[in-house]
C-alpha cells in the first residue's frame, strides 16, 4: 500500500467552497482503480491549510492509473483553481 500525503494550502477566503466541491471531487477518486481509502484534514493552527491522504494500492495506480485519466480532468477542473501554491504530493509505504 502507498500513501499519498498533499498540503493544499487553499486561497485566502475561499475555504468552504473548497470544502463543498471536495464532496464532489472525493467521488472521483474514490471510483479509481486501487483506490482504497482517503481523508482530508483542516489544520488548526492555519485558517485556509489542509493535508488530503490518499491510500493506493500501488504508486503506479495513482501517477498513472488517476492522473492520466479523464477523471482527473474532472477532479483538476473541480479543485486545482482553489490553490495557492500548487500542492506538492509525496508517496509514503
Amino acid at each position: 500500500m502507498i500513501l499519498e500525503v498533499a498540503i493544499l494550502h487553499i486561497k485566502k477566503g475561499l475555504s468552504k467552497g473548497f470544502e463543498n466541491v471536495f464532496k464532489k471531487a472525493e467521488r472521483i477518486i474514490s471510483s479509481m482503480n486501487g483506490y482504497i481509502s482517503h481523508e482530508l484534514k483542516k489544520c488548526i493552527e492555519e485558517e485556509d491549510k489542509y493535508i488530503l491522504l490518499v491510500n493506493w494500492e500501488t504508486i503506479e495506480e495513482h501517477e498513472i492509473g488517476f492522473r492520466k485519466s479523464d477523471e482527473y480532468k474532472k477532479w483538476k477542473q473541480l479543485l486545482h483553481h482553489f490553490y495557492k501554491p500548487f500542492p506538492i504530493v509525496e508517496h509514503y509505504q
